[in-house]
């Protein structure tokens, strides 16, 4: 692929000053690959342990503990009402700094990188906005079908796990598109604590190549195609899942 834009990328500096320089320069080339490699990484992470931490919430809202229902409830207004960029700081530089250090030979590394906590951070703040899409998509379930379960001998538990959420996981996936949309575009944050995502290595080419006009051309390419991909998977696993007659 290098060998392929190259040339091309090459002659369009030398011809007009257009500098893309990650697109002909061997270097660069290899910092923008793994910059994209970090970018899925983070942002598939994220995905994942935020939807785990939506699923878990939102049986946890409807425990018969109080204690549960306050934590959960605590934790919510928490991670909805504080800006996700603070949060991020918050765990890397006070959190971070209880977390236990690994001996490397000589010097000590925390056991935490930056990459896990902008994952742990980022997952909490989407996980809290998850949970309230599926409490409301629990409750769009019939309490006929819930006592209908449990008529057939399945715990609560069990219940929430093989009837109530995969009903509930149709009717939520609308909502959820557009927090797992807003996530994407949220891991962009982790450049404040040095991740080297996308944006964090760009901003990296512009500062050592002075092009800040054309990396800012690439990330804003890069983000629309990400988002584009991930709205269009989302639609189509939405048609795939919707509950026939529904609506």
């Amino acid at each position: 692929m290098f060998e392929l834009l190259a040339p091309f990328f090459q002659r369009l500096y030398d011809e007009t000053n257009w500098n893309f320089v990650m697109f002909y320069e061997q270097y660069e080339w290899d910092r923008f690959v793994g910059a994209i490699v970090v970018s899925f990484e983070l942002i598939i992470a994220c995905l994942f342990f935020s939807l785990v931490v939506g699923i878990i919430g939102a049986w946890a809202q409807g425990s018969p503990l109080r204690v549960v229902r306050l934590l959960m409830a605590g934790y919510i207004q928490f991670f909805r009402n504080t800006p996700p960029y603070v949060q991020l700081l918050f765990f890397f530089f006070v959190l971070g700094n209880y977390t236990p250090q690994v001996d490397m030979g000589g010097y000590y590394e925390p056991m935490i990188t930056s990459f896990g906590w902008a994952v742990i951070s980022m997952s909490f703040f989407a996980g809290a906005f998850n949970v309230e899409i599926f409490r409301s998509g629990i409750e769009a379930v019939p309490e006929s079908t819930v006592e209908a379960a449990q008529a057939l001998g399945y715990s609560r538990l069990g219940a929430y796990i093989h009837v109530v959420l995969p009903l509930a996981f149709r009717v939520s996936l609308p909502a959820l598109n557009n927090n797992l949309v807003n996530l994407l575009k949220t891991t962009t944050q982790a450049f404040a604590i040095a991740v080297p995502e996308m944006l964090y290595t760009l901003a990296q080419m512009w500062s050592d190549n002075v092009n800040v006009e054309e990396m800012m051309i690439v990330l804003f390419v890069y983000y629309v195609g990400l988002v584009a991909i991930l709205v269009w998977g989302m639609h189509k696993w939405e048609q795939k899942m919707k509950i026939p007659g529904y609506g």
